[in-house]
């Protein structure tokens, strides 16, 4: 017999506690029902199996990451909006890195649900960028790099990958200053091209 008050939501929230605490590659059933009280194949009534959870703790992690950027940047532009979503972004992903691990891979195309939650992320990239003035054809690759850098900071500061004694924080705010100055200065179409 299930356990009272077991649902998707609570497996969902639970799976994405232990991909917190263990690493959203070691998220497994067994681990999930281990911590729930109830055997394995309890958790079938509520997902998919292994693929099931993982896709249920990544659509919840992106809407929860959407949700964190869309109110970091509300009421927010240009260089202020940056820095506040950035932050948001850094300070989410070093919170909860098993879910920020979930959000690392693109969802399945046909997908529909999952792709529309991956996206909210996406637009809130996007309300910042245009407001720099960003030619509508640059804007998705202004959203990747700034998506690089903020990842490639956060995987490596998550990851110990700074090891020397100066202020991370510092760096941070460098790399910022860099991608705001990168986005003031963005080539407009036909500058810098290239036969």
């Amino acid at each position: 017999m299930p356990r009272a008050g077991l649902t998707p939501a609570v497996v969902t929230e639970e799976a994405a506690r232990v991909s917190d605490e263990h690493g959203f590659a070691a998220l497994s059933l067994a681990a999930v029902a281990k911590r729930l009280g109830v055997a394995v194949p309890s958790l079938y009534k509520h997902v998919h199996g292994l693929d099931g959870l993982r896709r249920e703790v990544a659509i919840a992690s992106a809407r929860e990451f959407g949700d964190v950027l869309g109110r970091a940047a509300i009421g927010r532009s240009g260089a202020d909006a940056v820095r506040s979503v950035a932050a948001a972004y850094r300070d989410w992903a070093r919170a909860h890195p098993g879910r920020y691990a979930a959000l690392n891979l693109a969802p399945d195309q046909n997908d529909e649900e999952a792709a529309k939650v991956f996206f909210t992320a996406v637009e809130v990239m996007v309300a910042i960028v245009r407001g720099f003035g960003i030619p509508e054809e640059s804007v998705i690759d202004v959203i990747r790099t700034l998506r690089s850098a903020l990842h490639g900071f956060v995987d490596l500061e998550t990851r110990g990958g700074f090891g020397l004694p100066q202020s991370v924080d510092t760096s941070f705010a460098v790399l910022l200053d860099g991608l705001v100055k990168a986005l003031k200065n963005w080539p407009k179409p036909m500058d810098g091209m290239v036969d």
